[in-house]
């Protein structure tokens, strides 16, 4: 896809926003107010993310954006996903140790570590946003961020979970202990937590050139000794604009992330199944989509991502009045374990991710743009409303996406209702579902999958869609899926 045009851009000063924490919306939201568009919201929510959500989002991991402007013919995905280094300078295990993390009903290995990172997109995704159409100036943008940083936050209780489940990586380093367990421990919710190096790196970033810059420079000094990036592994990375996958969902239009990410085409295989929202349809068409996926796999994790841990990733989206839509899945892996030196961020543990990178730390071909189960999406709808939604949680992105997209567009289910019901996720022939569905259909289900589990309550295992609207009438909807504790801002 050639390079996107800015022509057109607009001030807006009206919109809506969804994301997973009530600073990173209120960040966007304000810059609405203050006339900037969806784009300049998102990077403002991008930024803040990594404050907010330092679990899930990090200037040293990367992503996806999905960006709707009136003016082009289709939606533009931007891919800013993180890629293998140049060179191996690493081989084998060579500047990675495994860390064990207890997620209450099971204990599982991660691998982190220098030789862990694979090269970032964040801040290449953060400059091709800014040209697409971003109208406000990059010290505007991030400001609430610096701020949030230098001042502090308060945890959340869901920010104290992510923290305590993935602490042994959280606390691998000195530097990383003493960032995130200043007093020998986790914060807790209610407590501040204070970020003055995040601060200052989103202030260097918002002075000059986003891939020339002392951040930069601490990055590469990072991965000196042990790691596999150079100067030239950030100086041709690109982020790269995609075509995105369009596809018909009853009578409106929904535009996937296309490959070589995984989540657009497994969403796509399933949705080309379905004929409503029903739970046995759904489960089935997972069922098929499943097999097909066993069957279509490389050594990048290609239409294979097959863990089933929480993993970090967040999701923001946004809708402006004038029509700019900006759908937007960043992650960080799950942290290599260790902070930049001075500027307070974990780079991403990508080449470490089995699910990612199934050739292992030391097996990887080099140059070559990972696959991922992300999955940012704008659906156009057939009576001119415009809906912008994705989620966070590693393999269950596919389906959490699907459930999503099949009750607005084939049970005509309004924003809230669609992220809010009850969700099932199938894997193999192992079927998991909230426990929150009519007796007649559960029956069935389990007749169906002899081996599943039923969940109490919704739960952050199935995902986090952050969803927005622009209604034909010009009106605003957002919902924040409460099993991530998202949040939803309408500006007027």
């Amino acid at each position: 896809m050639d390079s996107p045009s800015t022509t057109g851009s607009a001030r807006s000063g009206n919109g809506v926003i969804a994301a997973g924490h009530p600073l990173t919306a209120r960040a966007g939201a304000d810059v609405l107010a203050d006339g900037g568009n969806a784009i300049d919201a998102g990077v403002a929510a991008m930024a803040m993310a990594c404050v907010c959500e330092p679990v899930l989002a990090s200037i040293g991991g990367g992503g996806f954006a999905m960006v709707r402007r009136p003016w082009d013919q289709t939606p533009i995905l931007i891919d800013f996903f993180p890629q293998t280094p140049l060179q191996r300078r690493q081989h084998g295990d060579a500047g990675t140790s495994l860390i064990h993390v207890d997620f209450g009903t099971a204990t599982q290995a991660f691998r982190v570590g220098p030789g862990t990172v694979a090269t970032p997109g964040f801040p290449a995704g953060l400059q091709t946003l800014v040209r697409l159409g971003a109208t406000l100036p990059l010290s505007r943008l991030f400001a609430p961020a610096v701020s949030a940083a230098a001042d502090g936050i308060l945890i959340s209780d869901f920010q104290e979970y992510l923290a305590n489940v993935v602490a042994p990586i959280l606390t691998a380093t000195e530097r990383a202990k003493a960032l995130f367990a200043p007093n020998g421990s986790q914060p807790e919710a209610g407590s501040r937590f204070f970020n003055p190096g995040l601060a200052q790196a989103f202030e260097v970033l918002a002075s000059g050139d986003l891939l020339d810059n002392s951040v930069i420079d601490a990055i590469l000094e990072n991965q000196a000794d042990h790691g596999n990036l150079t100067a030239d592994d950030i100086s041709r990375y690109g982020a790269i604009a995609r075509t995105p996958l369009a596809v018909k969902v009853g009578a409106n239009g929904v535009f996937l992330n296309p490959f070589p990410a995984a989540g657009g085409i497994l969403v796509e295989h399933s949705l080309m199944q379905l004929t409503s929202a029903s739970p046995i349809e759904i489960a089935e068409a997972f069922r098929a989509t499943a097999q097909a996926r066993a069957a279509a796999t490389d050594d990048l994790g290609r239409l294979d991502p097959s863990l089933l841990r929480p993993q970090g990733t967040t999701h923001i989206s946004v809708i402006d009045g004038d029509g700019i839509a900006c759908s937007l899945t960043v992650s960080n892996g799950s942290g290599n374990g260790d902070v930049v030196d001075g500027y307070g961020f974990m780079m991403n543990n990508i080449l470490g991710e089995d699910d990612l990178n199934q050739a292992g730390p030391g097996g990887w071909p080099t140059a070559t743009r990972l696959s991922s189960m992300m999955c940012p999406t704008i659906i156009e709808q057939a009576d001119g409303g415009l809906i912008a939604l994705g989620s966070g949680g590693s393999n269950r992105i596919r389906t959490a996406v699907t459930q999503v997209v099949s009750q607005l567009c084939l049970n005509d289910a309004d924003l809230a209702k669609a992220v809010d019901a009850p969700r099932l996720h199938v894997e193999g022939e192992h079927l998991d579902f909230e426990d929150l569905i009519d007796s007649v259909t559960r029956a069935e289900l389990c007749r169906r999958f002899e081996d599943h589990l039923a969940w109490p309550e919704p739960d952050l295992f199935y995902g986090g869609v952050h969803a927005v609207q622009r209604k034909a009438d010009g009106s605003f909807a957002g919902h924040g899926d409460s099993r991530r504790a998202g949040t939803a801002v309408i500006v007027d």
